[in-house]
């Protein structure tokens, strides 16, 4: 739960992560829609702040800095250097842990990314969970059904590897998960 001591505190690092990623990510898309791609960040950040009521012992500012910010290295051209700079090296560490490396191939990105947020604070954890809840909407409608069974395949990947760090996330994901197996 939330320490209200450092709400305060947290509540700016909020505001200021959120501005940042907002700019980052300006004039980018939900995918398959017109809505901005700050839907998406916003949506993760919603669900680490439940996560936060939900359980103890985690730095609330940690999480959401991370949560908001978790796309910016893998989708922006923000540098490492520039979010090390801008946050410090355990969100900008955190964040690096949660993006794809795209140099790798396609099938070794998410083992190598969970492998990476393993060696990291649970609040990262965390953020990944919540990412692949908000990520578990309706698939896109072009996707064939094979496609929809991997991501879903991954989800569960992802649950099995990172489920401990959160009981209520790992409801929520397993519910999602479920739902979206209508769309198979």
């Amino acid at each position: 739960m939330i320490d209200d001591r450092n709400a305060f505190h947290t509540q700016e690092k909020y505001a200021r992560a959120y501005i940042f990623a907002a700019t980052a990510h300006h004039g980018q898309l939900f995918p398959g829609s017109e809505l901005p791609y700050l839907l998406h960040i916003s949506l993760v950040g919603a669900e680490v702040l439940f996560a936060l009521i939900h359980e103890d012992g985690l730095d609330a500012g940690l999480a959401v800095q991370c949560a908001l910010l978790h796309d910016v290295l893998e989708d922006t051209p923000i540098s490492f250097e520039r979010l090390a700079e801008e946050f410090g090296e355990e969100v900008a560490n955190g964040v690096l842990a949660l993006t794809k490396r795209a140099e790798l191939p396609w099938e070794a990105r998410m083992p190598d990314s969970l492998s990476r947020i393993l060696r990291q604070p649970r609040e990262i954890a965390i953020v990944k969970l919540a990412d692949r809840i908000v990520n578990m909407s309706p698939p896109p409608g072009h996707w064939p059904s094979e496609k929809r069974r991997r991501y879903h395949a991954e989800a569960q990947r992802i649950l099995d590897v990172l489920g401990d760090a959160s009981e209520y996330l790992s409801q929520r994901l397993r519910k999602k998960m479920d739902e979206y197996r209508a769309h198979f």
